[in-house]
C-alpha cells in the first residue's frame, strides 16, 4: 500500500515500504510551463533533505527539484530524457522524476498530506 506526501516546494513523494517515487506536483508544472529538458540524477547518488536532486528546464526558467527526505537514488525516469513533456502531461504518473531508498522513514512525518498541500496552494 502506498501513501503520498507533499512538500512546500511542490514535490510529491509516493512511499511504498522503504522505497519512494518522487515528482513535481501539477501546480508546480503549471507554474513552470512546458518542460524542454530534465537533468536526471545518477543511480547511487545519496541525497539529503533539501539537496538538489534534479534540474528541470522549461521555456520560462530552470528550476531545482529538491530531495524531500534523505536517501539513495535507485532509479531515474529515463523516459524523460527523450520526452520531458511527460512531466507536464502526467506529473503524478508517467512524469515521475526518480525513485529512492529512504534512509529514515520518520522524516515523512514532517511532510504535508494532500489536504494540507491543497491549503498551501489555495
Amino acid at each position: 500500500m502506498s501513501k503520498t506526501y507533499f512538500t512546500q516546494d511542490h514535490e510529491w513523494i509516493r512511499v511504498e515500504g522503504d522505497t519512494a517515487t518522487v515528482g513535481i506536483t501539477n501546480y508546480a508544472q503549471e507554474q513552470l510551463g512546458d518542460l524542454v529538458f530534465v537533468e536526471l540524477p545518477e543511480a547511487g547518488k545519496v541525497v539529503k533533505t533539501g539537496d538538489t536532486a534534479v534540474v528541470v528546464e522549461s521555456v520560462k526558467a530552470a528550476s531545482d527539484v529538491y530531495a524531500p527526505v534523505d536517501g539513495e537514488i535507485v532509479e531515474a525516469n529515463a523516459a524523460l530524457s527523450s520526452d520531458p513533456a511527460l512531466v507536464n502531461s502526467a506529473p503524478a504518473g508517467d512524469g515521475w522524476l526518480w525513485k529512492m531508498k529512504l534512509a529514515d522513514t520518520s522524516q515523512l512525518d514532517g511532510l504535508l498530506d494532500a489536504a494540507a498541500y491543497e491549503k498551501l496552494i489555495a
